[in-house]
């Protein structure tokens, strides 16, 4: 099992050296700059003061030479420093994880328990008034955007009955508070929960009927076994080999909605650090967060092949 995991990440480095490489290439292909970006009418600059500029950060080397000094920077573990504010860009990422984290976890966790619960609801109660009624819910939370999601919420629910804020992570003014906080997560979980939550709900729901008609289950209840012990004990466990590959693909697919849903919201994340980012024209910030999504991708693709092992005793990794 170790030498699958070193041999795993070994592999997995150039994988992300390419997937910053590519980014790179994007974000370089952007029009503007940095500087261009932090120019204002209100704040002419002559042209001379522009290339100096550039040239103080570097930007008037070619793109193979600014991408081989970040390059090495990185080999000796500096991402470098942010255009628009000059701090030290894993400063800048750490300040915002949590929130994000925060975001993220709360939707995992959410989504997961009742996206589980239901489809075994769904798959126990087949083709009952039940199932029916979750499959439609299913349909529909698939099919709604997550933007749209977030603003249908803001507007039932901070507009028309106010029940939460619009957003942020606290009430500015106010000293934290546990109370004040959930307030504010309700909404912006809900919008990246609802569509998960369906999409566990539907595997959970397929994966237990292919469970349940298996042999073994049916020996099992003639012997006398509950029908809550055969659930639990008995088909659950395989049938929650296809789910942890879902959830696993998903964390990648909800980090991704954060972005999303953390601009809709102003949630103070990394979601809306990168398009701030990306406004701003800040390339070592805008790879920095490239960089880490990447990790979060291969961290969770390598997390499903250990939870496999886990749950299943017959798979080893040589």
């Amino acid at each position: 099992m170790l030498q699958y995991l070193l041999r795993r990440i070994l592999v997995s480095i150039p994988v992300l050296l390419g997937v910053t490489l590519l980014l790179f290439l994007l974000a370089e292909m952007m029009p503007g700059d940095a500087i261009t970006a932090m120019v204002t009418p209100d704040a002419p600059t002559s042209r001379h003061a522009l290339e100096e500029m550039k040239a103080t950060l570097g930007l008037d080397k070619p793109w193979p030479i600014r991408y081989g000094l970040w390059l090495a920077q990185l080999l000796r573990g500096n991402l470098g420093y942010s255009y628009s504010n000059f701090q030290p860009i894993s400063k800048t990422i750490a300040s915002r994880l949590p929130a994000t984290f925060e975001l993220m976890g709360a939707s995992l966790l959410l989504s997961i328990s009742m996206g589980v619960v239901l489809g075994i609801i769904s798959a126990l109660k087949k083709y009952t008034a039940v199932d029916m009624f979750l499959t439609v819910l299913g349909f529909i939370g698939q099919s709604i955007p997550v933007f749209f999601m977030g603003l249908a919420l803001i507007y039932l629910f901070s507009l028309r009955v106010e029940w939460f804020p619009v957003s942020g992570i606290a009430t500015p003014g106010r000293p934290f508070s546990l109370a004040d906080n959930l307030s504010h997560l309700a909404l912006p979980l809900l919008s990246l929960s609802i569509m998960r939550i369906t999409v566990f709900m539907r595997y959970t729901r397929s994966s237990f009927l292919d469970v349940l008609q298996n042999e073994y289950l049916l020996v099992a209840r003639a012997k006398g076994v509950s029908e809550k012990r055969l659930v639990l004990h008995h088909a659950a466990r395989n049938a929650l080999i296809p789910i942890i590959t879902v959830i696993g693909l998903n964390i990648p697919v909800i980090f991704a909605g954060a972005v999303i849903i953390e601009t809709v919201f102003q949630w103070p994340g990394i979601g809306l650090l990168y398009m701030t980012a990306i406004g701003q024209r800040d390339h070592p910030l805008i790879m920095g967060l490239a960089l880490m999504s990447a990790i979060v991708v291969f961290a969770s693709n390598l997390s499903v092949d250990i939870t496999y092992a886990l749950v299943d005793p017959r798979l080893r990794y040589d």
